[in-house]
Parts: C-alpha cells; sequence; structure tokens
C-alpha cells in the first residue's frame, strides 16, 4: 500500500512539473511570437497581423484618396529633400538606425517622429514631410528590432524611450536651443508620453502629438493574447511579464503611458478616430483624463486605426498647427 501511494505521489509530481513546464514554454512562444521579430518572421505572424490590421481598418473612398495625394506629395518630396542617415548605440549595445531631414530655414524647430508596433521610420515620412513644410529638422528612426536597427525584443515604449532619449542628446548636441516636438503614432506615441513623464527630460521637448496611444501595454498585450491567438489573459500576460523581465530585461508593467501623462508637464495633444479596433478610442480619452499639463483631444469621426490623418488632414494638421503655435 505505501508503495503504491508513493507511485502516485511520484506520478502527480511528475504530472504536475510536466504542466509547468509545459506553461512556460507556451508563454515563452507566445512572448517570441508577439515581441521578437526576428520570430515572428518564421511564423509569418509580420505578414498575418499587418492583414489583419489592414482588415480592421476604414476603407472609404474618402481615406483612400488623402491616403494617395499624401502618398504621392511625400514622394515628390523625398526626391529633392536633404537627408542623411544617422545612427547611435543604444544602453544596451544595439545600433540603431534614423533618417535626418534638414530645413534650409536657420530654425531651432525639431520634430522626432516615432512609427507603431511592427513599423518602420518610412511609414511616417509624411509626417515628416508635413513638418518640414513647417520649417522643421525633423528625425524620423526606426524603433529596436525594426527596420534597420537592432534589437531583441519590441520595447512597447518602454525600452524605446531610452533609445529615443539618444535621439533629443544627439539633437541637443546639434542645437542647445532646439525646441523639440515628439510625435508618435500607436506605439510610437506610447513613447512619446512614457517620455514626456520622465523626471530627465530635458525642457527643450516642448509638446507631445499623441496619435492613437494606448494606455499601457500590460492591458494592450492581454487583449491581443486573446484577439490573435484566442487564448485567456490570464495568467498568461502576468507570467508573460515574469518571462520578459528575465529574457528582454523589462516588465510590460512598466511601459504606462498612463502613469507617465499623471506626472508630465508637457503640453499633449491627443488625437484619435472613434472607429479604431485596433486600439480602442477610451485609452486615449483615458490619458486625456489623467493628464496634468495643458492637453487637448481631437476625436476624428469615421477613422480607424492610426487614420486620423487621412479621414480629416484638414482638421488633423490643423489641430496641431493650431496646439503648437499655442
Amino acid at each position: 500500500m505505501k508503495e503504491k501511494k508513493r507511485k502516485i505521489r511520484i506520478i502527480i509530481c511528475v504530472t504536475v512539473l510536466t504542466v509547468v513546464v509545459l506553461y512556460f514554454i507556451l508563454v515563452n512562444f507566445l512572448v517570441s511570437a508577439a515581441l521578437v521579430p526576428s520570430f515572428m518572421q518564421r511564423l509569418e505572424a509580420f505578414e498575418r497581423i499587418t492583414d489583419e490590421s489592414y482588415a480592421a481598418q476604414v476603407q472609404t473612398s474618402d481615406i483612400k484618396v488623402n491616403r494617395q495625394i499624401t502618398l504621392n506629395a511625400t514622394a515628390e518630396w523625398l526626391r529633392t529633400a536633404a537627408c542623411r542617415k544617422l545612427s547611435v548605440i543604444s544602453q544596451d549595445g544595439y545600433t540603431l538606425i534614423a533618417e535626418e531631414f534638414f530645413t534650409e530655414e536657420d530654425s531651432h524647430k525639431w520634430a522626432l517622429v516615432l512609427h507603431g508596433y511592427t513599423g518602420w521610420k518610412e511609414e511616417m515620412y509624411p509626417f515628416a514631410y508635413w513638418y518640414h513644410e513647417q520649417g522643421y529638422h525633423v528625425i524620423v528612426p526606426d524603433l529596436r528590432c525594426q527596420g534597420e536597427s537592432e534589437g531583441d525584443f519590441i520595447g512597447m515604449g518602454w525600452t524605446d524611450h531610452f533609445d529615443c532619449m539618444l535621439w533629443i542628446d544627439y539633437i541637443l548636441s546639434q542645437d542647445a536651443d532646439a525646441q523639440i516636438i515628439l510625435h508618435g503614432q500607436s506605439m510610437g506615441a506610447a513613447t512619446a508620453l512614457i517620455m514626456a513623464g520622465d523626471e530627465n527630460l530635458p525642457e527643450n521637448i516642448t509638446a507631445v502629438i499623441s496619435d492613437c496611444a494606448y494606455t499601457d501595454a500590460y492591458s494592450m498585450f492581454g487583449e491581443k493574447i486573446e484577439d490573435w491567438f484566442s487564448l485567456p489573459a490570464f495568467p498568461l500576460v502576468d507570467t508573460a511579464c515574469l518571462v520578459l523581465r528575465l529574457r528582454g530585461g523589462y516588465d510590460l508593467k512598466d511601459a504606462s503611458a498612463l502613469e507617465a501623462v499623471e506626472k508630465s508637464n508637457v503640453p499633449i495633444l491627443f488625437i484619435h478616430g472613434d472607429m479604431d479596433d485596433m486600439i480602442s478610442v477610451r485609452m486615449s480619452e483615458a490619458l486625456y483624463d489623467a493628464a496634468c499639463c495643458r492637453k487637448e483631444l481631437l476625436i476624428v469621426e469615421g477613422a480607424g486605426h492610426a487614420q486620423a490623418h487621412e479621414k480629416d488632414p484638414e482638421a488633423y494638421f490643423g489641430a496641431i498647427k493650431a496646439f503648437l503655435e499655442e
């Protein structure tokens, strides 16, 4: 009888251990599938996420026409724009790449323009074009492990905000009197907001334009695990935070734009489309409510994720121009 009980206990222990090991293998897989581009490419996750994101966007004729007009104008500008490629080394040794666009004007106005999750700098060139037309020098980086920049894990705004401080350092090395705008879209917007809440942020940062930001990476990761993998957020996301801390050196809970805006003194313009199925407009509303700085909120009717500038370019860029002129 004792020998039988002992065998049962061994079987139970082995079973539990096997389940725990398989669970952590699953979580490791999910972390890599969502945050490691090289792994995502092997799974064709980049293509799937891109396809799903496109399918979730609003496909009205006005958006398509405005998009094509913008792309044509940007392509024409790029033919003659004065620019050069920049590189810096991150705190953990990765080479980060950006494109710098010069203006012929003797201007202290600068804009740092940041792309979103699984994006690349070229996506943001239409915004660089607009700022350049307003007399700004513009820097458009590839965030870590995206585009031409090296890296291990997508930073969800956290490691990115440290990386982007290096671009701020570069700007100040070129122009000590620089007046810098941070303009981000989606994850890039969350990055800009997290920067705005950093106690070491230079006073040269004069405003943030936050286009369809999320409140925090923890909440976003939970939503996307359910949407993309049809798995429950709890307890997977909390375990993923532990795994990411061990493998990537940061926790999803670190990447909280919501906490950052509560302590930011930098003026912020929040923009969001009311038909955004990727990041709910409620997140920008929550960020706006939490911000203690000078702030404005623009909700663009009929715009999906990152489409506000295409749905109503006059309202979008008009609001930015008016906000910056104040």
